[in-house]
């Protein structure tokens, strides 16, 4: 009996010979997140996207399912330990790493402080700016996102960029050094730029808690555009309220979307942005989770190991 491959990637139609090239003798079906039917997935021994954890508990015959995105922690306890999982991590680096660098930038120069003054008709002197000449960044996630960053800064003439990972075993693209995440509240008060590219994971809630946010330069600059749970949002809206820290960039909040009773709307050095660093919204990111997911397609029928396998 033939392998039957549910496709719910932003597949083109001019791309789909391209799948069916990588496994000829399977079945291909296409569908979408919200337009797959419990029968194409009780038919699946591969599933490729981003399905709702209870349609794909509804595939019985699964042996491997590749994720769209790099976050998979919502699919734990969903798979059995038999079923291969792999991600896509890595696909949209470059776009959520351009997002951390435009808000890092449009907070050193008072962009949003300008843009209000701007609402007001006022023609206002916003003062002494920053730049990232010289600067020291610390990245806690020394990642795929956390090396495009890095690139970044250091292009824009950052003095040192620094790495905090897991486990430490060879040298990340961008990073001048790269540390254990032991070593983070050693680093912390270096530091000019704070960014937070952290998964979901039980160590990671509240890695930036009060205590590691009163270890920051009062003029430093924190960016998360990993997932909400790693900051403290009570402890940082305290602090920037009590005027520490030059400015402070959300991408990702706990919960999304962030209530409208919250005081980090409020906060005029804080910019706040709907988790809109990642996604499909740039032609390359699409293209690139295509090119992984067909890679990935092709390794898994010559029997090579995958890329981005997630253990479990």
């Amino acid at each position: 009996m033939p392998d039957v491959i549910l496709n719910l990637l932003p597949v083109r139609e001019e791309e789909k010979a391209a799948f069916e090239a990588a496994a000829p003798d399977a079945v291909h079906l296409y569908a979408g997140r919200r337009t797959a039917t419990p029968e194409q997935f009780a038919q699946a021994n591969i599933v490729m996207g981003w399905p709702r954890e209870d349609m794909l508990a509804q595939a019985p015959r699964l042996r491997w399912f590749h994720c769209m995105w790099a976050g998979t922690d919502k699919y734990a306890g969903v798979l059995p330990p038999s079923v291969l999982l792999t991600s896509s991590a890595g696909i949209n680096s470059q776009s959520v790493a351009e997002h951390m660098l435009a808000a890092l930038l449009s907070l050193y120069r008072k962009l949003p402080q300008s843009r209000d003054h701007q609402r007001e008709h006022a023609w206002v002197d916003v003062g002494n700016l920053k730049s990232l000449d010289g600067a020291v960044v610390l990245v806690a996630g020394a990642g795929h996102v956390g090396s495009a960053f890095a690139k970044l800064c250091q292009a824009l003439g950052a003095g040192c960029t620094i790495g905090l990972k897991r486990t430490v075993g060879r040298p990340v693209p961008g990073f001048d050094q790269v540390f254990p995440m032991e070593r983070t509240d050693e680093l912390l008060p270096q530091a000019d730029v704070v960014a937070l590219v952290l998964p979901h994971a039980p160590e990671t809630v509240r890695f930036m808690d009060r205590k590691r946010l009163a270890l920051l330069k009062d003029d430093a600059v924190l960016l998360s555009a990993g997932r909400g749970s790693a900051l403290d949002q009570e402890a940082l809206a305290e602090a920037m309220q009590a005027g520490r820290l030059w400015g402070a960039a959300l991408d990702v909040t706990e919960p999304e979307p962030l209530p409208a009773d919250s005081p980090l709307w409020d906060i005029p050095n804080l910019l706040i942005t709907p988790h809109m660093a990642g996604g499909m919204r740039l032609e390359s990111t699409r293209r690139n989770c295509i090119q992984l997911a067909l890679e990935n397609l092709r390794r898994y029928y010559a029997g090579e190991p995958l890329e981005n396998l997630v253990s479990r």
